[in-house]
């Protein structure tokens, strides 16, 4: 058998691969928002309909999402570099000075997105030094213009750049 590279080949293999940006949102126990930005999101089926994220254990937004029943997947705009870089770091107050909502059903949505993805917590999976969150789909709205902002080796571009 095989063994398994290491975290720094890992990684530039898999910088190879462009993800675009979120940031992943849920309220903690009580009832304050959690967020981290997020790259590892994907569509899973479309019956039911199905996203998941992967969470490190580490993560400052871990607990809440282990407790939460419900999360958002915020899918950012290309002018939004720097809010992603702010919801990357182990900051104490992220929401602060930043424009969000929470709807009728305590979804939190980051103004100016190109997208919410309102999620009920389905199932999850241990997978490392991760957890793999899969939500099912239960709305969400999306913008009529804008860009992705995008993660590609190691950095943030737009859509046609790089």
């Amino acid at each position: 058998m095989t063994a398994p590279i290491d975290a720094a080949e890992f990684r530039r293999f898999c910088g190879r691969f462009a993800t675009g940006v979120t940031i992943v949102t849920t309220m903690d126990r009580e009832g304050r928002p959690a967020g981290m930005t997020a790259t590892s999101f994907a569509s899973v089926s479309l019956e039911p309909p199905l996203v998941s994220l992967a969470i490190g254990h580490e993560a400052t937004i871990y607990p809440a999402m282990c407790d939460a029943d419900r999360f958002t997947v915020n899918i950012l705009d290309s002018r939004q570099e720097a809010l992603s870089r702010r919801f990357a770091e182990s900051l104490p107050e992220r929401f602060d000075g930043i424009g969000w909502q929470q709807s009728a059903e305590r979804h939190v949505l980051i103004d100016g997105a190109l997208g919410h993805i309102c999620c009920r917590k389905w199932r999850t999976f241990e997978a490392g030094d991760h957890t793999i969150f899969v939500g099912e789909v239960t709305g969400g709205s999306v913008a009529e213009h804008g860009e992705p902002l995008l993660y590609y080796r190691g950095g943030y571009t737009e859509a046609g750049t790089g």
